[in-house]
């Protein structure tokens, strides 16, 4: 038994009650008022996202744990294991509310992606190994802050306003950094560590990075098109 289960545990409590008190905590405009249930999941989101956007892989961790940009696999930065068991946490519960609360054909494709990130960031909480390489991947969390920035605006019919124009804007630019350079990167990593890397776990991470990256792609070109080429 892993003490990161009670992590995990832990988290999905909290994040599960955070969502029951958000519209207490952040009442709906009357625009999103037809969708409460989706105004409480992106706000969880957000939460979600700051989290480990605020506590990722700066410079400045880097200069402090010189390892951790050589080895991906044992070496992590205190406090770590523990984010990533978190973030564990969050998506097996945004996963559960959405099955509970959306068609399955309306949210499948966030569904398959919670999935693959539960397989592959659950190893690296059972194991304690490749928990560096996960908080690599948490990157992505500080365009996702951006991008349920967006949703909230959207929702709150503020879309001709000069606030959705910049968040935009930083939204695309954070985008190309810390989603499609960070996943580029760590394929590269993948790929120039695959004899140092257990077979079953670099078939998790190829599978894995397979499947995120072309969802991105989709992402990224619906982004341009909503909010640039409309």
């Amino acid at each position: 038994f892993s003490p990161g289960l009670l992590v995990v545990a832990g988290s999905f409590a909290a994040f599960r009650l955070l969502n029951r008190q958000l519209e207490r905590l952040v009442p709906p405009p009357p625009s999103a008022r037809r969708n409460r249930w989706k105004w409480r999941n992106i706000w969880t989101s957000l939460a979600h996202s700051a989290l480990p956007g605020t506590h990722s892989p700066s410079p400045h961790r880097f200069c402090l744990h010189p390892g951790l940009s050589e080895d991906l696999v044992g070496t992590h930065p205190p406090g770590a294991h523990s984010l990533v068991a978190v973030s564990v946490g969050y998506f097996l519960e945004d996963f559960v509310d959405m099955l509970c609360n959306q068609k399955l054909h309306q949210s499948w494709e966030l569904l398959f992606h919670h999935s693959v990130v539960i397989v592959c960031f659950g190893i690296a909480v059972l194991l304690h190994q490749y928990v560096g390489f996960a908080l690599v991947a948490l990157l992505v969390e500080i365009n996702s802050i951006f991008l349920h920035l967006r949703q909230i605006l959207l929702m709150a019919n503020l879309v001709h306003t000069t606030c959705y124009r910049l968040n935009s804007i930083v939204n695309l630019g954070t985008y190309m950094v810390f989603r499609i350079a960070t996943l580029a990167w760590m394929a590269h990593w993948l790929f120039l560590n695959r004899g140092n890397v257990p077979p079953a776990t670099y078939a998790v991470g190829t599978v894995g990075m397979a499947i995120m990256t072309p969802m991105n792609i989709i992402l990224l070109y619906r982004l341009l098109r909503s909010d640039f080429f409309k």
